[in-house]
């Protein structure tokens, strides 16, 4: 026994040491962390699929009866269109709103007498230019042509990692002015951790005023939406969702099928 050693009891192990810890983790064999992990992921997985299945049911149970009740106004309009209107027969109707409805994906502009490309000029193209690098896509407007679907590839491949680094640059600015007024609130009054307290919250409440408070007040007077609309949308645009039911510029008019063609009856 060595000098200054105590003497084990009858029936104990010798104690181990850490080295020996540490070999025993390493020789212990995958299978358990594995089998540990599987289902730890499997729970995760079936809470996602469970969550995809509850926001199914609710879209589901939200939405069915009103588009139901759409598609039902629609075609009471289209068959009270043909019968005032005896010389248009019915494919010559779906094809006239089918050209409407692919006009409009194309950004044409048909209302009135003229038409032009206005969602595709200077301003509607850095529009589509901006909601394709921040990844929105609100789906109102698309390239046609190849050539233009072949640059928006490459575009979007340097633009959404670029749009990525400024965004976490600026969060970072921004987070450097919290700790910066954190620290001189803390010095004014010897309280380091309210200091912080008050930072943050003053950062976080001028972070919803400024882009989910304010702008649907600007939205409400430009674009003529309720309050509740102009939040809705500018809580689909941050959140990068985009889709597309809103779009500053193009104000949603109610249209059945009697406002596609004049008010008398031809011939």
């Amino acid at each position: 026994m060595a000098p200054g050693s105590r003497p084990m009891a009858p029936g104990s192990s010798p104690p181990v040491s850490p080295s020996r810890y540490r070999q025993r983790a390493q020789d212990a064999p995958e299978g358990r962390v594995s089998g540990r992990a599987a289902p730890s992921t499997l729970l995760l997985l079936l809470a996602y699929l469970a969550y995809l299945i509850l926001g199914t049911g609710v879209f589901w149970m939200l939405e069915s009866p009103a588009a139901h009740d759409s598609s039902e106004r629609f075609q009471r309009d289209k068959w009270a269109l043909l019968r005032n209107f005896t010389c248009l027969d019915g494919p010559a109707l779906d094809s006239l709103i089918r050209g409407i409805i692919q006009a409009y994906q194309n950004g044409d502009v048909i209302l009135g007498n003229t038409t032009s490309m206005g969602r595709w000029e200077f301003v509607g193209s850095f529009f589509f230019s901006v909601s394709t690098i921040t990844t929105i896509g609100y789906g109102n407007l698309s390239p046609s042509t190849m050539a233009a679907r072949l640059f928006c590839i490459f575009f979007a491949l340097v633009g959404i990692p670029l749009n990525l680094v400024v965004l976490n640059r600026l969060g970072h600015l921004m987070q450097q002015g919290v700790h910066r007024c954190a620290r001189k609130l803390g010095g004014t009054w010897k309280d380091p951790a309210k200091a912080r307290w008050l930072a943050g919250s003053s950062a976080l409440l001028s972070g919803l005023l400024l882009f989910l408070l304010l702008p649907p007040l600007l939205f409400c007077h430009m674009e003529g939406w309720s309050y509740v609309e102009g939040i809705y949308f500018a809580f689909i645009t941050l959140s990068t969702v985009g889709f597309g039911d809103y779009v500053i510029g193009e104000s949603p008019l109610p249209m059945s099928p009697g406002h596609l063609l004049c008010a008398r009856p031809w011939g």
